[in-house]
């Protein structure tokens, strides 16, 4: 299971999403359709971007709770003062995508940026 979490500006595009996600999974060496969901915070449930995107690389979109995003940032690697001062997080891609991912999964991919989005990618965990 591959998991991409998304971290993004209200109103972010389809296009912007899409073209973070090509770019995480090309930094992963990993074909396009490696990708089994994209997971975002469930306080920006409704964003059209996200979805969008989704149904574009026919993949699930599954909002990821707060305390699980929470539960998730030890494991996370990228440490970004003002996301946390935003959102109470220090990564919030890294974040959802472990989470999303399950029990004994792990970052492929750090969170990269394109100035709109945010992208990291996770594999699940055996079990």
């Amino acid at each position: 299971m591959i998991v991409a979490g998304i971290g993004f500006r209200r109103g972010c595009s389809s296009d912007k999403i899409l073209g973070i996600l090509r770019a995480a999974l090309s930094l992963a060496r990993l074909p396009q359709d490696a990708l089994t969901l994209i997971a975002i915070p469930e306080f920006k449930a409704g964003e059209i971007g996200p979805g969008t995107a989704a149904r574009t690389l026919k993949v699930e979109l599954r909002e990821i709770d707060s305390d699980a995003i929470g539960a998730a940032q030890a494991a996370c690697v990228t440490r970004s003062e003002t996301v946390n001062r935003r959102t109470g997080f220090h990564s919030v891609a890294e974040g959802a995508a472990l989470a999303a991912a399950g029990p004994g999964s792990r970052l492929i991919l750090a969170r990269i940026d394109n100035g709109s989005a945010t992208c990291a990618l996770a594999e699940g965990g055996a079990g």
